[in-house]
């Protein structure tokens, strides 16, 4: 069997989106986030894939689906540092590695019972503190808390 055919584990997508390298412990959380069980259209999910990057990763193909900045950025909390590529006509047209922003409006939800965000009806917005541990700030109560451990909205 040919090289090329023993690398594709899944088919080929004419437009969408394929978000790669997800490590394997977290594509399912990647999964319920976007909602992709709600989606009606076509999502081919891999899990457990061999990766020389991760040793094992997960995959979703996803077509006709672009994703929007904030969708972006909830997957930056989920999993850091997947790779987002943009299909159009079977050709990979955009291909970024995704990155944690150094702001998130209207995303995570504080945990701190006394902050305005909780008592009155505004946006939240945190800012990236430690990129490496993955801490974040609430711009109004300067409440910390690592990403692991965050409520999105």
């Amino acid at each position: 069997m040919s090289e090329k055919k023993l690398a594709l584990q899944v088919s080929a997508l004419c437009n969408g989106t394929v978000i790669d390298h997800i490590p394997a412990d977290k594509l399912f959380a990647v999964v319920n986030l976007l909602n992709i069980p709600d989606m009606e259209t076509n999502v081919t999910i891999g899990n457990n894939l061999d990766s020389k990057k991760l040793g094992k990763k997960g995959l979703i193909k996803i077509a006709d689906k672009f994703f929007t900045d904030d969708e972006v950025n909830r997957i930056s909390l989920v999993a850091p540092n997947v790779v987002l590529n943009t299909i159009r006509n079977y050709q990979v047209v955009d291909k970024r590695e995704v990155k944690m922003p150094d702001k998130l409006q209207n995303i995570v939800k504080c945990s701190n019972p006394n902050c305005i965000t909780n008592n009155e009806p505004m946006d939240t917005l945190f800012h990236l503190v430690n990129r490496k541990e993955g801490t974040l700030k609430c711009h109004y109560c300067e409440k910390e808390k690592n990403v692991k451990e965050i409520e999105l909205l």
